[in-house]
């Protein structure tokens, strides 16, 4: 893979930091109305068909049986393991605190990088920013236990920890596995790949007979528009920065997406935001600005 332009890795950042951080508000919204499995399904199927069209439609390889298979374990992690079952915990669970919860997601894949074969042992100024971006996010959830905040759904939270676990899972995967050249032929199979176990899981749990477009609010149908949208555009940028930067790097997006889904929780889903949070989330930032500069 040829070396990234600066100008790419910086809006590939800003897409799995800004865009992220915004759509645990949106899938709340959304959940609310749209059976959880079903709305991330569709959305990873269309976002997934998109990104597989325009791959095809400029000339990338016919992808081999190899290549469905690879993808395909990718996006049951991902897409299904760490997106589909956060939408289903988001029901129960504040979009705050579910991002606070998501936060795992750069312990899992710095251990797992590192005791995997090949071994890749993080840097000393990595492993400070890690270290000290995760003691944020503890001091950031500390105070809601002290406000009344602490009564988080024990199910769902749990849900949301094991997501993580599935996400670093398949993100390690998909840095070593043999995949597709096109890196937007990549992602869209991998999209399709996750989006048809999600819709399989939907129609297991019998969410198909719960559902009835003429229900919809325009509210949630522009939520699970803008996720579907956007966060396909965050999630091939995610995919894309595991190869062009390090699991480690592009796993800080968990540290951000934290402050940016506790300040749109205040303003726009009326959820506490403290002096104490502020402190916390300068502390975040700073801990990505050491292990990404690094």
């Amino acid at each position: 893979m040829s070396r990234p332009s600066r100008l790419s890795l910086v809006g590939a950042f800003a897409a799995i930091y800004l865009i992220w951080g915004s759509t645990y508000l949106a899938i709340g919204f959304g959940v609310a109305a749209i059976p959880p499995f079903l709305m991330a399904g569709i959305r990873f199927l269309a976002g997934g068909l998109v990104f597989f069209t325009v791959a095809t439609m400029r000339g990338a390889p016919r992808p081999t049986t190899r290549d469905w298979l690879t993808t395909g374990v990718i996006g049951t992690f991902m897409a299904a393991g760490g997106n589909g079952l956060v939408s289903w915990a988001l029901q129960t669970v504040q979009s705050g605190i579910g991002a606070l919860l998501v936060s795992l997601v750069p312990l899992w894949v710095v251990l797992a990088d590192w005791l995997l074969p090949p071994s890749r042992r993080p840097s000393s100024q990595a492993s400070i920013g890690l270290v000290l971006g995760f003691g944020g996010v503890a001091l950031l959830i500390y105070p809601t236990e002290l406000s009344g905040l602490h009564q988080i759904d024990p199910i769902g939270a749990s849900i949301i920890v094991l997501a993580s676990l599935l996400w670093a899972s398949g993100s390690i995967y998909s840095r070593r596995a043999p995949q597709p050249s096109s890196q937007a032929l990549s992602s869209g199979m991998q999209m399709l790949g996750g989006g048809a176990v999600l819709m399989v899981l939907s129609a297991l749990t019998g969410e198909f007979s719960q559902f009835s477009w003429t229900a919809l609010s325009s509210g949630a149908i522009g939520a699970w528009v803008y996720v579907t949208v956007f966060g396909s555009v965050a999630y091939g940028s995610y995919l894309w920065l595991l190869k062009a930067s390090t699991p480690a790097k592009a796993a800080t997006y968990a540290y951000v997406n934290p402050v940016i889904a506790l300040w749109l929780g205040h303003l726009v889903g009326d959820e506490m935001l403290s002096v104490w949070t502020m402190g916390c989330s300068i502390v975040i930032v700073a801990a990505v600005l050491l292990v990404v500069s690094r």
